[in-house]
């Protein structure tokens, strides 16, 4: 069982427009809703490619209410949020159907109590001793200790439990120090992160801060990777046009799976930029699509860096 873990789960809300214009109103043709956060994205692109997963992290309130009830009809993946008294926050995308551009706006998340996080590292510890891997994604909510995600990477080691890391700024450079498996910041929060806006230094300074192995999502480019087997670029046989949200979550659970299956990091690597590549083909977050991921995976090259 792969476990995921969302401290700040979202209901996902994508409304379709012909074309988006400031200060006017706007038809919607479409409405999608989904359970989301990056860690329940993460959860469900595993599903879809036939592993078990179980989602945890906080849900309350109305918008909690029907995100467990989608989550309930996901096959393959078991709910384990756990409940808060306050409410889940919504995200809202609003994609521009004439230039495929989306904007995205994301609601704060809700406080955390003392006791609701004290619940939350109980049900961590018990689920961490049926999982095969981890993926700690996204921002956290009001409440949570900015080192929570540094702890809960402690605890998986103990566990003999493989962790990846998808985070940026205070988060992550505290979770890095407690020597996750694998990290997978984009550009920017690498940058941060280490100081250096030169990606191949920048992917070899977070290693040496304490990340077995480094995966940076470049967006166009593709994929930077330093591992203790070697350095690796992995780059698209052509830009995708689409919904851009989504695409690194898909690449986290690219990286889980070819992580459980064993795979060599060069096909790895393929199967992650081809899962996040169909994943801007898709309507929302946590899809992908299928036929156009199945004709990238044999295309996507992978170069030594």
């Amino acid at each position: 069982m792969i476990l995921t873990v969302t401290l700040n789960t979202a209901l996902d809300i994508t409304y379709r427009v012909r074309s988006l214009r400031p200060h006017t109103s706007h038809r919607v043709s479409q409405v999608l809703e989904r359970p989301g956060g990056k860690g329940v994205n993460v959860a469900r692109v595993l599903a879809a490619l036939g592993h078990e997963v179980t989602a945890t992290g906080f849900a309350g309130g109305a918008t909690g209410r029907v995100l467990r009830e989608h989550l309930a009809d996901t096959p393959r993946v078991t709910d384990a949020l756990v409940p808060i008294g306050g409410a889940t926050r919504r995200t809202v995308a609003v994609v521009d159907e004439r230039t495929g551009d989306t904007t995205q706006l994301n609601e704060p998340g809700p406080q955390i109590a003392p006791a609701e996080w004290g619940a939350f590292q109980d049900r961590y510890a018990e689920l961490l001793c049926r999982a095969t891997a981890v993926a700690l994604s996204g921002s956290l909510p009001p409440g949570v200790p900015v080192g929570a995600y540094a702890g809960l990477i402690r605890a998986a080691r103990a566990h003999g439990v493989p962790v990846l890391l998808d985070a940026g700024g205070e988060p992550l450079r505290r979770g890095v120090a407690a020597r996750p498996d694998i990290i997978k910041p984009n550009s920017e929060e690498l940058a941060e992160l280490t100081g250096s806006h030169e990606p191949l230094r920048a992917t070899q300074d977070a290693r040496r801060r304490g990340a077995h192995a480094v995966v940076a999502s470049l967006g166009p480019e593709g994929l930077l990777a330093a591992t203790p087997e070697g350095r690796w670029r992995a780059v698209p046989p052509a830009l995708e046009i689409g919904n851009p949200t989504g695409a690194g979550d898909s690449a986290v659970a690219g990286l889980l799976s070819g992580l459980l299956d064993r795979l060599p990091w060069p096909e790895r690597l393929a199967r992650t930029l081809a899962l996040s590549a169909a994943t801007v083909r898709s309507a929302t977050a946590g899809d992908f699509d299928r036929a156009v991921y199945e004709k990238l995976l044999g295309r996507v090259s992978v170069t030594s860096a």
